[in-house]
């Protein structure tokens, strides 16, 4: 038996956890009455690995919300959802777990994002990213024979909101030191979650080469950032500055990106306006071999320096977001061409 189950415990959203190069094959006697939510090709990976049929296969064509009620009202009725792929389809499985009120089987095909053990649904709604409802995987299936047919770049990916706790606590340390913290200080939050920081940089080789190890450190930091937050009420230490650059270019070009090489670029340009180690910080990210250059997200320098003139005005229209340093230092041309410095805008874009 190459797979083993556990209970995470503590406040990680997770009920049960089974981890190993056979996971899949373990749910041959959980899944009944179940419905699938997936896309093609994890689906074509993994339907003749679980060992049993579901009453239906929902594909994660579109998250906006009037097609997601239409697919829910067209299923049949069940008592499990699998949801099985990436962001997308982790998505549907939790908004259709939530609607329904169905256990939920997760099984991400890949680990770019961190869908497969947040409580809330990300969707859309007339274009915008709301996120809503709440479900817990139980269990959440870590099969590393199946992430492994994702390119490596893509679990790599994983680790933009790991390695975000570089920037978002430096925001928070600002926000306290100006008085303008939206939540109480924790000091004991921000140490806890540097020790995750550091171990991505102990397994960074392990991550790299989507190892067993590498695969599981991921997955296990995404359980200790929850384990801090859904206490709090808030992920401050994992969320700041670098996510608002996402955000404001998202906006500007009308695209999506992936979520991993994304977070890596605004971590790279904003750890050099914060002056907090951005040489340490980029070094990591492509010792990993995450692909966060401008180049590979297809942004070019006049793009990414009207994205970041505009980042401040940007900020105070979204009464939503947190104080970082974007209030706190203004972004001249001079300053955007230092900040700048050293970023790959030639590199090929990754598909």
């Amino acid at each position: 038996m190459s797979w083993k189950r556990s209970e995470p415990g503590g406040e990680t959203n997770v009920r049960a956890m089974i981890c190993g190069t056979t996971a899949l094959e373990s749910l041959e006697n959980e899944l009944e009455d179940f419905i699938v939510t997936t896309m093609e090709l994890p689906w074509s990976l993994a339907r003749g690995r679980i060992g049993a049929a579901p009453k239906a296969i929902l594909y994660a064509d579109s998250m906006e919300r009037d097609d997601l009620e239409l697919q829910i009202e067209k299923a049949p009725p069940a008592s499990m959802v699998l949801a099985l792929g990436g962001g997308r389809a982790v998505d549907l499985g939790k908004y259709l777990a939530w609607r329904r009120g169905l256990r939920l089987v997760t099984v991400p095909s890949v680990l770019s994002v961190d869908a497969f053990v947040t409580p809330a649904a990300g969707i859309r709604q007339q274009g915008q990213v709301v996120y809503v409802g709440e479900a817990t995987p139980d269990p959440l299936v870590i099969d590393y024979e199946l992430l492994r047919t994702a390119p490596s770049w893509m679990n790599v990916s994983g680790v933009g909101d790991l390695l975000s706790i570089h920037t978002a606590t430096h925001d928070w340390e600002l926000a306290r030191d100006a008085g303008k913290s939206e939540y109480p200080f924790s000091e004991s939050a921000v140490g806890r979650a540097r020790l995750i920081l550091n171990g991505v940089r102990e397994k960074r080789d392990a991550i790299r080469l989507n190892s067993d190890a590498g695969l599981q450190a991921i997955v296990d930091g995404y359980l200790q950032v929850n384990e801090i937050c859904l206490p709090a009420g808030h992920y401050r230490v994992e969320e700041g500055s670098e996510h608002y650059l996402f955000y404001e270019l998202e906006e500007r070009l009308r695209r999506p990106f992936m979520h991993g090489p994304i977070v890596g670029l605004g971590i790279a340009v904003l750890s050099a306006l914060q002056e907090n180690d951005p040489e340490g910080v980029v070094g990591l990210m492509r010792q990993l071999g995450l692909p966060f250059e401008p180049g590979h997200l297809g942004i070019d320098r006049p793009t990414l320096t009207a994205s970041l003139l505009a980042l401040r005005d940007y900020v105070r229209r979204r009464e939503d977001l947190w104080y970082t340093v974007i209030d706190e230092r203004p972004l001249s041309e001079d300053r955007i061409h230092r900040v700048l410095e050293g970023l790959d805008f030639d590199v090929p874009r990754i598909d």
